[in-house]
């Protein structure tokens, strides 16, 4: 099978800032692929233009053998997205907003499972403005993942968790892959990427600067001093 996401020499400025310069990198189903880069890499951008919320300056996106930024609501419903503020609204209640977006969809996922699985239930009357950020997170991933997409891509997905809610989200992030989808998370965080990922992506000053498993990129050392290595010698 083709991937799912392909990324081919692309290219997003602001002006005169190059945001992203040439990146090249892929994602297949079933397999959760992980980016890891600084604050300012390129990481959000990168993935904004596989979601089609950005245009890109050059080279080409293609998710689930679309363009993204050209394609239809037949595409955007096979793909899920978890922005890094949330995007949820303020004055909803997570289980009826759940209940809202299932209703959108053919085959959506059952929500009261997804909202047993993430804690939902403990705070499913609440306003999404009255939660903390941990909560947020975790309405967001549900809402990501209850249209039961191909694609899904997370952003940081356990921002802000305890460590028992951040053990529930990986569990459910691996488990999506295990059931097909193409899962792609961006994170700070090593351990993530390492309990999590079949792949990996690092940026570094707008660009890819590792691309492979685990083991291609650590290259027999940790993943931190691998990363550290990687990111200092692109900045330099």
């Amino acid at each position: 099978m083709p991937p799912a996401v392909v990324v081919t020499g692309l290219e997003k400025r602001y002006g005169g800032h190059l945001a992203v310069d040439g990146a090249r990198w892929s994602a297949t189903a079933g397999a959760v692929t992980a980016m890891l880069g600084p604050n300012g890499a390129g990481k959000t951008t990168m993935i904004e233009c596989c979601e089609g919320l950005r245009r890109p300056d050059a080279g080409e996106v293609r998710v689930l053998g679309r363009d993204p930024w050209r394609a239809g609501p037949d595409h955007r419903a096979r793909v899920g997205v978890m922005l890094q503020d949330g995007g949820l609204p303020n004055s909803a209640r997570p289980l009826r907003l759940l209940h809202h977006l299932a209703s959108l969809y053919a085959a959506p996922a059952p929500v009261d499972d997804l909202a047993e699985r993430l804690g939902i239930v403990e705070f499913a009357g609440t306003p999404v403005r009255r939660l903390s950020g941990g909560q947020r997170q975790r309405v967001a991933l549900a809402a990501a993942l209850v249209g039961r997409p191909e694609v899904v891509f997370l952003d940081e997905p356990s921002a802000g968790l305890d460590p028992h809610a951040r053990l529930d989200v990986w569990d459910l992030v691996r488990a999506t892959a295990t059931a097909g989808t193409a899962v792609v998370v961006t994170t700070h965080s090593f351990e993530e990427a390492e309990r999590l990922a079949d792949h990996i992506v690092v940026v570094a000053s707008a660009r890819v600067v590792a691309d492979g498993t685990l083991a291609e990129v650590t290259a027999g050392v940790g993943l931190e001093e691998r990363y550290f290595a990687l990111t200092r010698r692109s900045v330099a």
